[in-house]
């Protein structure tokens, strides 16, 4: 493994983010910490009455994820790599989906000021499927505050990430295409992931398993 400590695995609901980074977790002996986005008693309110519950759920997400982000400086010396399922940015994208302009304006103060303590993914996964793909997953793992998830809220949310990651260049960044892929039931699809990640990288790379690199 070259020289990583921190590796951040990002993408849309449904992608297979934390799936991914428990097996990466496992395979290359790092320290796992996960979105705790159970936690958030606003969720499947937020699902059923969108409009009603998004500022809430946005800036308890944002606070829950600054706190978890504090703890990541914090030096485990039992393992020399990190890995994550989400980045500190997502929730931004989250609330550009889902809060009115005024609602917006407020988000970023709070959100600016908790950028500054925020460190940097030395490398960033992101995770891409189609939206179909990404309802597919979600239908499958039956969580009970997904259930009123829309189609069209998923295809806003995929095309968000989308336009994100096309101007994205803060730090070296792996895009891989999942409609073709099973890391989590296909060993072979997980060891190509792996010996993506492996490799050195230097601005964009993309893995699309379906025509190769």
């Amino acid at each position: 493994m070259r020289n990583l400590y921190y590796i951040a695995v990002e993408g849309p609901i449904g992608v297979g983010k934390t799936s991914l980074v428990k097996l990466l977790a496992e395979r290359l002996g790092a320290r796992m910490v996960l979105e705790e986005f159970e936690d958030n008693p606003f969720l499947a309110d937020f699902y059923r009455d969108p409009d009603r519950y998004a500022f809430q759920t946005q800036l308890f997400f944002l606070l829950k994820r600054y706190q978890q982000q504090q703890e990541l400086r914090q030096v485990d010396i039992f393992h020399k790599l990190l890995i994550t399922d989400y980045m500190f940015v997502k929730d931004r994208l989250f609330a550009s989906l889902n809060l009115s302009e005024k609602e917006m304006n407020l988000y970023d103060t709070v959100a600016n000021l908790l950028e500054r303590n925020v460190i940097s993914p030395d490398l960033v996964i992101y995770l891409q499927a189609d939206t179909d793909t990404l309802m597919r997953n979600i239908a499958r793992r039956g969580r009970s505050f997904e259930s009123n998830v829309s189609w069209e809220y998923i295809d806003a949310l995929n095309q968000v990430y989308t336009e994100f990651f096309f101007r994205y260049q803060d730090t070296p960044l792996v895009i891989i295409n999942t409609n073709n892929i099973d890391f989590v039931h296909n060993p072979n699809d997980l060891e190509e992931v792996i010996n993506v990640i492996r490799q050195p990288v230097t601005g964009t790379k993309f893995f699309n398993p379906s025509t190769g690199f």
